[in-house]
């Protein structure tokens, strides 16, 4: 893999990993319609893309800074006093529906690494899936009225749901950020909260799975260098995304977005299928 080659993956990462239009999925199908050679089933190639996901996390703790800094003071105060107070302690709450939203995709994904690992070679099924993820997000955005309910609101369970449909990100193709803020509007949550909520709880389990993966980049057939270059990237792309996107949710809806997502994935599935 060249730099450039790089630098055009991991500022796709940045900006479709936060914007709902499948970060792994744009991962998997890019370098086919651009004709590039890289072997999308070399052991090095999913720590590469974890890499550029990792500068995508490292970005959204920048942004969030100041809550990451309220949730850990509160994670330590739940403990020293033995969970007395997550019914009145609002930080308190938040810290652990985070952690609640977190396992379910993170068994998964350790559950299921080696055959989740296959579809990175698989762009036809990536760019079909596309469109699904495109109908969820119109689904959620039509047939659902955002409400004004905030995090703590949520029940542990309901936070555990919005984390089995976080699962559905480990397949390419579906956008973690679309389902995710689909499932906090089911919730009565308003966009930009539902948005919030997606963007915390997204980071553990990105951080998670750098610490992971990352190692197996050593020595690892030219994707060392470009995964270092590409990290910086994204979460440089990654962070002007999330600036942008908490100001969008603010009036904004997913309807334009789910729109996009359907239509480049009828598109690249068409230029895939011609052979282009």
């Amino acid at each position: 893999m060249s730099i450039i080659q790089a630098v055009v993956l991991s500022a796709l990462q940045g900006f479709t990993e936060l914007f709902p239009f499948s970060s792994l999925g744009i991962q998997v199908v890019a370098p086919h319609l651009l004709h590039w050679s890289i072997d999308e089933s070399s052991p090095q190639f999913l720590p590469f893309i974890v890499s550029l996901h990792v500068g995508t996390a490292l970005a959204l703790v920048i942004y969030f800074l100041r809550d990451w800094i309220q949730l850990v003071d509160a994670w330590a105060r739940s403990i020293d006093t033995g969970f007395r107070d997550l019914r009145r302690d609002a930080q308190q709450k938040t810290v652990w529906l985070i952690i609640a939203a977190t396992v379910p995709a993170g068994l998964v994904g350790l559950a299921l690494h080696h055959p989740l690992s296959r579809l990175f070679a698989a762009p036809l099924m990536a760019s079909l899936l596309l469109i699904v993820n495109g109908l969820i997000m119109a689904w959620g955005d039509r047939r659902l009225r955002h409400g004004h309910e905030d995090i703590p609101s949520m029940s542990y369970r309901q936070a555990a749901g919005i984390g089995v449909a976080q699962v559905l990100a480990l397949i390419p193709g579906f956008s973690r950020s679309g389902v995710t803020i689909v499932g906090g509007l089911t919730l009565g949550l308003s966009y930009e909260t539902a948005a919030r909520f997606s963007f915390l709880m997204a980071t553990p389990i990105i951080l998670a799975a750098g610490v992971l993966e990352l190692g197996k980049l050593h020595g690892g057939h030219g994707f060392l260098l470009p995964a270092v270059v590409g990290g910086v990237v994204s979460g440089v792309v990654a962070y002007l995304s999330v600036r942008y996107l908490m100001r969008y949710f603010r009036t904004g809806g997913l309807s334009p977005m789910a729109v996009i997502s359907v239509l480049a994935g009828a598109a690249f599935s068409g230029l895939l299928l011609l052979g282009r």
